[in-house]
């Protein structure tokens, strides 16, 4: 009878911890600039404004590595990006129900690139939302980018 040999990267994989979960954060200052490198002395790419969403890619000391809705990956200082989860709405005009129903009530409705604030995960497909004027509702997860 033959056995099973399992190979050193085959146990390593079966050994390892599952992958964690994407990490994500906003600009916290009113106005925040994406370096392509992590130093003051960098060339400056870009300048956000508060709230907007970031996927967090790696971090250095002082320095965060963040991707942005549409992919661009740059630099921005640890202390100019909070922990506050974010969306930004991907589709020209989403509808904001009361409830995580199609049918159910229209609480507001969102254009492309309004930031909201991710309030949960109902786990079927919908995300709880706040608007900044402070209106809550559900929104499909398909039409936000952030989580």
């Amino acid at each position: 009878m033959k056995r099973l040999l399992l190979t050193p990267l085959l146990a390593l994989l079966l050994q390892a911890p599952p992958a964690a979960a994407l990490d994500y954060g906003a600009a916290n200052a009113p106005v925040t600039i994406l370096y392509d490198a992590p130093s003051k002395h960098a060339k400056k790419l870009y300048v956000v404004s508060r709230g907007t969403p970031f996927e967090e890619v790696v971090t250095l000391k002082d320095w965060v590595k963040v991707r942005s809705q549409n992919g661009i990956m740059a630099w921005m200082e640890k202390r100019d990006l909070s922990a506050a989860h974010h969306l930004v709405v991907t589709v020209p005009l989403v509808e904001i129900h009361q409830r995580p129903d199609s049918a159910s009530p229209v609480v507001f409705r969102a254009r492309k690139s309004v930031i909201l604030q991710f309030l949960k995960d109902t786990g079927v497909g919908w995300l709880k939302v706040r608007h900044a004027d402070g209106d809550t509702g559900y929104i499909k997860a398909s039409k936000v980018w952030g989580g």
